[in-house]
């Protein structure tokens, strides 16, 4: 190697030739190029960070200088391909060295950002270098890259730091009202400041960027706040002191500004002030804010003391700190004298414990305060006082202070204690008439009552005196004919039976209309109910009447007693063929129905989800007169003799009974519609209960053993013997005693067939005893009014079975069936 070439070399040169870089890297130095002795011995002995790019793979070499830029690559990179050495950075680099190999032409750039691996991450770091062509001898070919660089990261981002800390400052002092700053050279007489605070006090800001004598500044400032400034001034000079003065600055349009300044003087140490730097504040909108405040709260206190009322106010533990002038001219008291819980001396001695015991209250909830009490007023005398009061709170719901008035009432008292004995006169004299009232509003109740009572019992004696005519005429006569030895005697049997079912049927409609017959609710399908209704209607009304039933899908349930709607559907079915005499149609519809509280309230109903069943006829019609009262007892349109004007009000008192609404709707010579409402039902759905209209009578088994407990011989008689026709065996007793010792003597008793009011034991009080001696034991009970023995609000109790009197075989017979074989029992 060229011993001349290297010198100079230092530690890269001796690791040059301790590698043999003329034999690995660059060939022989006979090969050399006169163009890379060169650049080498450059390279070698400069103290610029040199590198030079070789051959066609662009072989790296490069001096000491360059070194710590190779970092942690050096000496590795030393005869590496730049590929591998950069390959970091190759991606930026390769267009740049591939256009001077190509082209010829060299490539300068300035904080060219280079992502370089360093310590393990990639930091973008920033560069200016140059690369330069190194050609052959003829300098038409490129042997290589002259590379000088150096790294500009550091000087930027200090560059930027810098910046960023300009930018903050004058962010911070832009957030500041017409914030400014001046630096004042008091040997010098010049006041250096920024735009801002030139701006404010009406200097050119340039003028003040080079610097303005102290009396520029001076000439802004309000003369009548000028000497006391100055004054202010000179003492910080000889002190040394904090300047902090706040007074008006004239504005070059005329306006007025308000500035706070201060800065302290920095004083030589013979006392010779030398610096005085500072800053200003523009404070016109807090002035502003100071002098509105100060004008609010000096109308404020005008409108207190100008009314009426007597104002105070507390802190939030209740310690009363303000009142207003008027306080003091009712009482009479010093100013201050009543603030804290003085305030109480002031009331009655018979009201300071209330009061204070209301106020303690109030404070400890934060409920309006509200009392009337007696103040000492400034005559010594003691006035009524209303006294009101309402806490203040913030956002987070916590009492900040309290306002309270005081008011005046005495007149008001006063007033009120004669309107008192004046109303105590009035309401005497109102007992006295309303007593008079109520006794003559007695008495025509009572003679409306005896009017009803006579309409009732005469429309009963009459009906009942035809149907026992009936009953005593067919018993005369079977007696004779049968003494006779005549056997034609089926005609008075049925006369009289015909009036006895009359009478039984009277006496229903009469406790329905009362709203006094046991109901036995159950859920009805009333689209089942009236589809299973319709051959008998048929046959009830004759073929002359056409019955169609319109069924509304989706029908919601009721909870009502199946029988009595069966019966009530019946009679109002009868009552259609009886208004349609010539014949014509009927027409029988189901529907869901919601009454609204308007229509509730006019017809006396609750509001809510109904089912409607609705019967239209095409008969005669009713007018007005008639419709006021259809549902009247014993009131008919009907010829004497063909009904007894029970019918609707059986329905009606019925309907009522189960929570419905029964409304008519007529029109002479159009025909009527009667709709039923019944509440609609939300449980769950039980098992149906197959129609109870029949005329067979299911026959007993032997082996089915029923007591009979019935206190009237004549009816138990008839029981028993009805019972053992209808194939059951039959046990009697006169009372409960004898029919709980039966029980307790066999097991073998199925069913207790019992009258519910017995002297002595009632049939309730027998069932539930014998209940607990027999769990199973199946119980009917049979009665002719049941004074809420087993019935309450109108309804059997749950699980209980009744049979009414009167009643037929063929009744006595389904019922006794019904007991023993209970429906989820046939289904199941």
């Amino acid at each position: 190697m060229d011993k001349q070439f290297l010198a100079g070399g230092g530690e890269l040169g001796e690791r040059m030739r301790a590698m043999d870089w003329s034999a690995t890297a660059l060939g022989p130095t006979t090969s050399w190029p006169p163009t890379l002795k060169m650049a080498l011995n450059l390279c070698l002995n400069t103290q610029i960070p040199t590198a030079i790019y070789w051959g066609s793979e662009l072989r790296l070499l490069y001096n000491d200088a360059w070194a710590p830029i190779a970092g942690e690559k050096h000496p590795w990179a030393l005869g590496r391909p730049a590929r591998e050495v950069w390959a970091d950075i190759w991606h930026v680099i390769e267009s740049q060295l591939t256009n001077v190999l190509t082209s010829g032409e060299g490539f300068s750039v300035k904080d060219q950002m280079l992502p370089m691996q360093r310590g393990g991450r990639v930091q973008n770091t920033r560069w200016d270098y140059d690369f330069t062509p190194l050609f052959d001898q003829t300098g038409a070919e490129v042997l290589g890259i002259f590379n000088q660089g150096n790294e500009t990261t550091a000087r930027l981002n200090a560059e930027r730091a810098l910046r960023a800390s300009e930018e903050r400052l004058e962010y911070a002092l832009g957030a500041v009202n017409s914030i400014g700053t001046w630096d004042w050279d008091v040997v010098n007489d010049k006041i250096t400041s920024d735009a801002r605070f030139a701006r404010l006090y009406g200097v050119d800001p340039e003028l003040a960027a080079k610097g303005s004598s102290v009396k520029d500044f001076f000439s802004g400032i309000h003369p009548d706040d000028l000497p006391r400034v100055r004054e202010a001034i000179e003492h910080a000079l000889k002190t040394g002191e904090r300047f902090a003065e706040e007074y008006r600055l004239t504005q070059a349009d005329g306006s007025l500004r308000w500035v706070s300044a201060q800065g302290r003087c920095t004083l030589a140490p013979d006392g010779t002030p030398l610096r005085f730097p500072g800053i200003s504040i523009d404070i016109s909108d807090r002035v502003e804010a100071e002098n509105a405040l100060r004008a609010s709260e000096e109308r404020f206190q005008a409108i207190v003391d100008s009314i009426d009322q007597m104002i105070w106010s507390t802190r939030p533990d209740g310690y009363h700190d303000y009142y207003n002038q008027r306080w003091y001219d009712f009482t009479g008291v010093p100013e201050g004298s009543t603030d804290g819980e003085e305030w109480n001396g002031m009331f009655h001695p018979d009201d300071q414990d209330r009061a204070w015991a209301v106020w303690e209250h109030c404070l400890q909830t934060g409920e309006p305060y509200h009392i009337e009490y007696r103040l000492r007023h400034r005559s010594g005398h003691y006035r009524w006082v209303l006294g009101r009061a309402q806490a203040v709170r913030d956002e987070q719901g916590a009492v900040t202070r309290w306002f309270g008035t005081c008011t005046d009432i005495q007149e008001i008292v006063d007033a009120r204690e004669v309107l008192a004995r004046s109303r105590e006169e009035l309401e005497r004299a109102v007992k006295e008439r309303t007593a008079a009232l109520m006794q003559a509003e007695e008495e025509l109740r009572q003679a409306q009552k005896m009017e009803a009572v006579g309409q009732l019992t005469g429309g009963i004696a009459h009906d009942f005196n035809n149907m026992l005519a009936v009953i005593l005429g067919g018993l005369n006569l079977l007696e004779r004919r049968l003494k006779r030895g005549e056997t034609d005697v089926e005609r008075y049997i049925e006369a009289a039976r015909d009036s006895a079912n009359k009478a039984a049927a009277l006496t229903h409609r009469l406790l329905a209309f009362s709203r006094r017959q046991p109901l036995s609710p159950e859920v009805i399908d009333p689209n089942r109910m009236v589809a299973g209704m319709s051959e008998i209607l048929t046959r009830t009304i004759g073929e002359q009447i056409v019955v169609e039933t319109v069924l509304a899908a989706g029908l919601w349930k009721t909870h009502a007693d199946a029988v009595q709607l069966e019966q009530a559907v019946l009679n109002l079915a009868v009552n259609a063929r009886d208004a349609m005499a010539e014949g014509g149609q009927l027409t029988i519809e189901t529907a869901n129905a919601h009454l609204d509280d308007a229509y509730a309230q006019e017809n006396a109903t609750k509001p809510g989800q109904y089912v409607l069943i609705a019967l239209t006829d095409t008969g005669s019609g009713m007018s007005e007169e008639v419709l006021a009262k259809a549902f009247d007892p014993f009131f008919t349109t009907k010829a004497v003799g063909k009904g007894t004007g029970l019918g609707l009000s059986q329905v009606f008192g019925f309907v009522r009974q189960s929570g419905g609404h029964v409304k008519i709707y007529s029109e002479i010579g159009q025909g009527t519609t009667i709709k039923i409402y019944l509440p609609r039902y939300y449980g769950e759905e039980t098992a149906n209960r197959p129609s109870t209209v029949t005329e067979t009578a299911p026959r007993g088994m032997s082996e089915d053993v029923v007591l009979v407990v019935e206190d009237d011989e004549r009816v138990r008689a008839f029981s028993v013997e009805a019972l053992i026709e209808l194939g059951y065996t039959v046990l009697q007793a006169p009372n409960g005693a004898a029919g709980l010792k039966i029980i307790e003597e066999r097991d073998d008793i199925d069913l207790l067939f019992t009258d519910v009011v017995m002297p002595g034991m009632t049939g309730g009080e027998l069932a539930k005893l014998a209940l607990q001696r027999r769990p199973g034991l199946k119980v009917l009970f049979t009665t002719g009014f049941t004074r809420n023995a087993i019935v309450h609000n109108g309804v059997l109790d749950p699980g209980t079975h009744l049979i009414q009197k009167p009643f037929s075989i063929e009744q006595l017979a389904v019922k006794i069936r019904d007991v023993l074989d209970p429906i989820e029992a046939a289904a199941g």
